[in-house]
């Protein structure tokens, strides 16, 4: 066995970013995945890339980084990669506060711009005009079609970087040197183990040390716009400014909170914040919820689509609203407020989970940070 011999576990956006940092560093490397292909929360996303939703420093870095590297990444694969940028958008005094506030904090260190409501309809015409007070462009933001890209990357990566993919084959145990499936055992020096929401089945202990717990979420996607319209930039209402951590900087933020707990109760206690990206075919993905436990059920909530739906309306307007298709996702999420985990489990076992909602905006980035650190 080689000594640069490397095992990934998850065929993800977590294990695709590691197996690309360790054959960037000279290993040789396998993935493998208990499905034919990935189905999780990888592909059950907006596609959003999205520095702006991160802290101030380390996070912040690593997101722009990871938006450099779906940028190369897209661009060498053939995929759908649209620098966009976002809009947060005031349509309520506390909310232009609060946005006022943000671009006070950042803009010496982010591509920010406040844009007067005249300005933000120039830029989309998919905002609402009525009651628009106030826009916060950032230019930081990346759509990628998670489906597409989560499908498509294994097989560019493997002619690029040499990597194996083995599919269809569930991990039963992991040892030091060594991944068991139903039908096999695979050697390895290094064994990296991202397999999402499931790691629990391999390492319960962790899970349970570190405080996880799974988040669902529920989203939708509308039909593709007429004539190749296009909404500009990803679009979000003012909800989104309680959800993000770069954004509790905002001294004026617990107002806004409070609120939205006045008048929006049921929004907050189902975790609804609205935000739209459209991808490559011109389809427009709308969501979405977050409802932590240890289980969940399988099915939609119809009203809390509906309530996206209604928020939706508060702030964006569309060519064709039909419906194409509705899912839910889940995540791991940690209590304790870190922003992912990366443990040893056993001598050159190690396990990378926990990055919540944000494993597009923040694995390929931090994967190269952390195979560095080994």
């Amino acid at each position: 066995m080689s000594k640069a011999e490397a095992i990934v576990v998850g065929a993800g956006i977590a294990g695709l970013a590691v197996a690309r940092a360790l054959a960037i560093k000279g290993y040789r490397v396998r993935v493998i995945e208990k499905d034919h292909h990935a189905v999780g929360a990888s592909i059950r996303n907006f596609g959003m890339v999205w520095p702006i939703g991160q802290p101030a420093g380390e996070l912040y870095d690593t997101a722009k980084r990871s938006a450099a590297i779906w940028k190369e990444t897209c661009s060498g694969a053939g995929l759908f990669c649209d620098p966009v940028g976002s809009f947060h958008l005031a349509y309520h005094d506390d909310e232009v506060k609060v946005l006022e506030e943000l671009y006070e904090l950042y803009r010496a260190e982010r591509p920010l711009k406040l844009m007067k409501p005249d300005e933000v309809l120039h830029r989309s015409d998919a905002v609402v005009p009525e009651g628009l007070r106030l826009g916060l462009y950032s230019a930081d933001e990346v759509i990628v079609d998670p489906q597409q890209a989560i499908s498509s990357l294994p097989s560019f990566f493997q002619v690029k970087y040499g990597i194996e993919f083995i599919w269809n084959k569930q991990v039963i145990t992991v040892d030091e040197g060594s991944v068991q499936t139903s039908d096999n055992i695979y050697r390895a020096n290094l064994v990296i183990v991202c397999s999402g929401a499931s790691f629990e089945t391999i390492f319960p202990e962790i899970a349970s040390g570190h405080q996880a717990t799974k988040c669902k979420l529920q989203m939708m996607r509308y039909v593709a716009q007429p004539d190749n319209w296009r909404i500009g930039p990803a679009l979000c209402g003012g909800l989104s400014l309680i959800h993000y951590n770069s954004f509790k900087a905002a001294s004026s933020l617990s107002n806004l909170r409070k609120r939205y707990e006045d008048e929006m109760p049921e929004y907050l206690r189902w975790g609804i914040h609205v935000m739209v990206s459209q991808n490559g075919r011109g389809e427009l993905t709308i969501g979405d919820s977050h409802e932590y436990g240890g289980t969940h059920d399988p099915f939609d909530k119809h009203f809390i689509n509906e309530l996206i739906l209604k928020y939706l309306a508060r702030f964006a307007k569309f060519k064709e609203n039909q419906v194409l298709e509705s899912w839910n996702g889940v995540y791991t999420k940690l209590t304790n407020g870190s922003p992912y985990f990366f443990s040893e489990a056993k001598p050159g076992v190690f396990v990378f989970n926990g990055l919540g909602g944000a494993g597009m905006t923040l694995s390929f980035g931090l994967a190269e940070k952390l195979v560095d650190s080994m």
